[in-house]
């Protein structure tokens, strides 16, 4: 008699991420705008009223996934149909079965996986079909079907545009995976949350990829009696990036901006060269740090150099457009010019000691002399009496108070003398010495 080992059972030894494909749509993670509940897609699965329709997605979303499930639901014959390994002769065998089963009030469910792959031969042999009804046609693509699916064929199908995963919904997919039969409950596998988030990180939406990194992980993890325990090194080589063990959102994420930001403000562009690059490594999204170079270009240059604030929001644009890699010279260009740059925090006190006498104090009504006056009732109330139009002036002054009565006396603004904020502070101080004669 043969004896029987584990790897006889080919569900055990399949690959983890076809192990654990969702068989309903509760245990499908992500795609809330299609198949959340009320949504139309649920509701086309649940009655089982399939019409041709196109999911178009990154890879690991679960298009095939949702193929799968709508399987197991529809009373209609189901056809699995890839575009790789099929022909011409093999689509019209299969339209020939379609037909048939049609003539006998049978309905032919066919999923084509990576339509994109055909041709616009292969893409037409399944039109008149779909017109007559004799197939219900499911493709799945990551191409834009706008340029890889025929217009005729398009035109019949609804598109259904598939997300990659949050993050979030990786980290509830490896969690299932640790813990179901299908999966690694019975290795007693010893994973951190940080590992864990790491690789839902390096993973970037794709659920096949991070399951195969987990198994992987799991695979080189350190064999005791008290199960698997998967180390940091171990993970390191199966993501191929040591930094992504970096928390994005944990407080290893909060040291390394402040790094950046402190080390900015010291006039240092190499170390804020190597913080903003410990991050980027760490799997950042570059928009972050772009939107952080942002706000210190205002809370921390400022007025010494006006040339700032535009230079970081081009630099965030740059990386929209780009994205990584190549976007990180952006980055480095903003960082260095920012920490190169003089420093003035004036605008940040100016908007600090603003809010508060806002938050404290009662708000006060607008001055007449600074209201518009488009209706007779309101130039009978007097608004608009007392304005000073500035450009009538030689000097292009006036002494209109702006202020209400109350914080008349109030300053916010103290300019430093901190490159370009020291003409500024010397024009502010002959415009005050006008106002007070």
């Amino acid at each position: 008699m043969k004896q029987m080992t584990l790897f006889d059972d080919r569900k055990l030894s399949a690959p983890l991420a076809s192990r654990l494909r969702p068989e309903t749509l509760e245990e499908f993670a992500g795609q809330g705008h299609l198949i959340g509940e009320g949504k139309m897609l649920r509701q086309l699965i649940e009655r089982d009223q399939i019409s041709s329709m196109i999911f178009w997605g990154p890879p690991g979303v679960g298009k095939t996934t949702l193929a799968s499930i709508i399987a197991s639901r529809t009373k209609a014959d189901f056809i699995n149909f890839s575009a790789v390994t099929s022909g011409i002769k093999e689509i019209r065998e299969v339209m020939v079965q379609a037909e048939n089963s049609r003539r006998m009030g049978l309905r032919t469910v066919l999923f084509v996986d990576e339509i994109h792959r055909f041709n616009k031969a292969q893409q037409d042999a399944f039109l008149p079909f779909v017109e007559k009804g004799s197939i219900v046609l499911i493709g799945a693509t990551t191409e834009n079907p706008s340029f890889e699916v025929n217009a005729a064929l398009l035109s019949r199908c609804r598109v259904f545009v598939l997300r990659a995963l949050e993050e979030s919904d990786l980290v509830k997919v490896l969690d299932h995976a640790l813990k179901s039969p299908k999966g690694f409950v019975a290795q007693n596998v010893r994973i951190t949350d940080q590992q864990i988030r790491a690789i839902a990180a390096f993973a970037n939406g794709d659920a096949r990829t991070a399951l195969n990194t987990l198994e992987m992980a799991v695979t080189n993890g350190e064999i005791s009696a008290e199960g698997i325990r998967v180390t940091d090194e171990g993970l390191e080589q199966c993501i191929s990036r040591k930094s992504l063990l970096y928390d994005k959102n944990g407080e290893e994420h909060y040291n390394l901006i402040s790094a950046l930001h402190k080390s900015m403000r010291n006039s240092d562009p190499d170390a804020a060269i190597y913080w903003m690059c410990r991050m980027l490594e760490g799997g950042e999204n570059p928009l972050y740090i772009a939107r952080r170079l942002i706000r210190f270009a205002s809370e921390d240059v400022g007025m010494a150099d006006s040339h700032a604030l535009p230079l970081a929001v081009a630099a965030y644009q740059a990386c929209h457009f780009l994205g990584m890699p190549e976007c990180d010279v952006h980055l480095t260009h903003a960082v260095t010019y920012l920490a190169m740059a003089p420093k003035s925090n004036s605008l940040y006190m100016a908007c600090e000691m603003c809010k508060q006498d806002v938050k404290d104090l009662r708000a006060e009504p607008v001055p007449l002399q600074l209201r518009n006056a488009p209706t007779k009732l309101m130039k009978d109330l007097e608004y608009g009496r007392g304005y000073e139009y500035a450009h009538d002036t030689q000097e292009k002054l006036t002494h209109m108070q702006c202020m209400p009565e109350s914080l008349s006396h109030r300053e916010y603004y103290y300019p430093t003398v901190q490159g370009e904020e020291e003409e500024i502070s010397g024009r502010l101080k002959k415009i005050k010495e006008w106002k007070s004669k």
